[in-house]
């Protein structure tokens, strides 16, 4: 009997640039996702964040499990600069990870450059 659409967690298996972001969501490797993502040495992740929703602790849990891998967490905003929530800086300093807040294209371009650096980078981006 055939099966209807199944929905899985989104999830790329690997490193890869930002192609593209805007319209909700972002280009990379010849595919594309709609809503915010995570770029960890895991892969790419979908993440369940909108603008304007506070960034906490367990929206970064998927972060704190590979902080083996981050020296580096550039957080994309959305369209505005917002401060990580001191709980939340501190949560990644104990696991050896500094954080950068910035507007999500910037956080991109970064990304692209210290990712093309083979550094140890990761970045939560908010879809704009």
């Amino acid at each position: 009997m055939a099966k209807g659409i199944e929905i899985r967690d989104a999830h790329f298996p690997g490193r890869a640039p930002i192609d593209a972001y805007g319209n909700g969501g972002f280009r990379f490797a010849d595919m594309s996702h709609r809503g915010s993502i995570l770029c960890l040495p895991s892969g790419i992740h979908g993440w369940d964040m909108r603008e304007g929703d506070p960034l906490t602790i367990a929206s970064l849990e998927r972060v704190l499990a590979d902080a083996s891998g981050i020296e580096v967490l550039l957080i994309g905003a959305g369209t505005n600069l917002r401060p990580i929530p001191a709980d939340v800086k501190a949560a990644l300093k104990s696991k050896g990870i500094s954080s950068d807040p910035m507007s999500t294209g910037a956080a991109v371009r970064t990304f692209n450059i210290m990712l093309a650096e083979s550094r140890a980078v990761a970045a939560a981006l908010i879809a704009v």
